[in-house]
């Protein structure tokens, strides 16, 4: 079939795109699928979406769910992705190394005074003694994959307690899920998560808390923002809407829920579009306390702590994990965020 269009349709689709481009955000067009995982962290990916903000750069964008970092860059580098915000992964540099993906911004932050990922053991071992992290040399510790955010925590807790990791047993379930039931089962002995899945935990009395990560690691960038190579290299109007997009949803979640500078009402509204997405086995009111008592800190305009990145980069080569031959450069695209 044959379209035909009027002078007056032809000029108004020219005018939309001429906009576009004049204000430096891409025309409607394709839809851009956005990483995401189930998690509280990911709030300004939730509250974009919800409130439109995405739209409003120029963006369609639709969320694709996962239950671990090493896929969400594995989706980005395929093309099944456009956007991810999640860990540095060993999967990621090496992707980045292949002039995949590149990290263009940072997210959440371990910052003293707000709240963080917190160390856990299981009841079971508890009882049996693992009050402290400086009593994990034997014990099991659960992590997604080799090379996640979990097994780098899991290296700065036993560094700082002068533990040789290779007295921990790292044991990789492959998703969020099935680590949380692990502990709460006595499978394992510790994790290290997130402060609102962790007090979710120890309030439903299926782990206790032993310690925080930010005693061991202060500053540690644990989320980035990522993208494929050639979006970051070539299509610079479409990364720039998108982390425009997102800034707005991270000031709207730290006013809420960090510095709490925000009213009772937004929070409120807040909370409950969250609940949409995290949480939604627990009654609102519940999610809701989880939620207020376990916001760690997004870096507002996905500023980038540049040398906590470059610190796990190094930590990942010196375990053998990536090539020693990748750069700062090949992982790293800085021009479109400040680096802190």
């Amino acid at each position: 079939m044959t379209l035909h269009f009027t002078r007056r349709q032809t000029l108004l689709t020219l005018g939309a795109a001429g906009a576009a481009f004049a204000l430096g955000i891409p025309a409607r067009a394709a839809t851009r699928n956005l990483a995401v995982l189930n998690l509280a962290s990911h709030a300004p990916s939730f509250i974009a979406f919800e409130r439109g903000y995405f739209k409003e750069a120029g963006l369609d964008i639709e969320m694709k769910f996962f239950e671990a970092a090493q896929p969400m860059a594995v989706a980005i580098a395929s093309g099944d992705a456009e956007f991810g915000v999640t860990a540095m992964s060993g999967g990621l540099i090496s992707l980045a190394q292949k002039d995949a993906v590149k990290v263009v911004g940072g997210a959440l932050i371990e910052e003293k005074g707000v709240a963080g990922a917190v160390i856990l053991a299981s009841n079971k071992a508890y009882e049996a003694g693992l009050t402290d992290p400086s009593k994990l040399a034997g014990k099991s510790f659960g992590i997604t994959t080799a090379g996640s955010s979990f097994h780098f925590m899991a290296h700065k807790i036993a560094a700082a307690n002068n533990i040789d990791l290779a007295d921990i047993q790292l044991r990789p379930l492959q998703k969020l899920g099935a680590i949380v039931g692990a502990l709460s089962t006595g499978q394992i002995d510790a994790w290290a998560i997130q402060a609102n899945v962790a007090n979710k935990m120890i309030r439903e009395g299926a782990a206790r808390k032993i310690g925080m990560v930010a005693d061991y690691a202060p500053n540690y960038q644990v989320t980035t923002a990522f993208t494929s190579t050639k979006n970051a290299r070539d299509e610079r109007a479409l990364t720039q809407s998108f982390i425009a997009a997102y800034s707005r949803a991270i000031d709207d979640y730290n006013a809420a829920f960090v510095d709490k500078t925000s009213d009772e009402a937004e929070r409120n509204t807040l909370a409950k579009l969250v609940h949409k997405y995290v949480e939604k086995d627990s009654p609102e009111d519940v999610a809701r306390q989880n939620l207020m008592e376990g916001a760690m800190r997004i870096n507002k305009g996905l500023a980038l702590s540049l040398g906590s990145c470059v610190e796990q980069l190094e930590w990942f080569k010196s375990e053998g994990m990536v090539k020693d031959a990748i750069t700062n450069e090949q992982l790293f695209d800085t021009s479109y965020v400040k680096t802190i």
